[in-house]
């Protein structure tokens, strides 16, 4: 199964800011920071790949919704919160972080 999310934490990220390709920007600079022991709120990226693979088929790779919920578990254990808990919330930012500029992405990534 490919690699499809990539945790950020404290001193601790799986990428680095080489890996722009997979991780887009924000993603690659998010581990970057965490690598260089920079104050980061914990996080994952969804790699590039992603997106790639939905637009060709309309559907998540297989082993996608997986990765995403062991990332929010390992987080949720991080900072002692759950999400969709109503009285401790693990509240998550969503960003779009493409390798290059995408015009219209921030409305799409608003509207989640």
């Amino acid at each position: 199964m490919d690699k499809l999310v990539y945790l950020f934490l404290p001193d601790d990220a799986e990428g680095s800011k080489k890996d722009i390709k997979i991780l887009g920007g924000k993603g690659a600079n998010l581990a970057e920071m965490c690598n260089l022991s920079i104050p980061v709120p914990p996080g994952f990226t969804i790699s590039t790949k992603v997106c790639t693979y939905y637009m060709k088929t309309q559907k998540y790779p297989p082993g996608f919704q997986k990765q995403v919920n062991k990332a929010i578990q390992k987080i949720e254990n991080v900072v002692n919160k759950k999400f969709g808990d109503v009285e401790n919330p693990l509240l998550l930012s969503v960003r779009s972080g493409a390798p290059k500029s995408m015009p219209g992405m921030m409305e799409t990534v608003l509207n989640v």
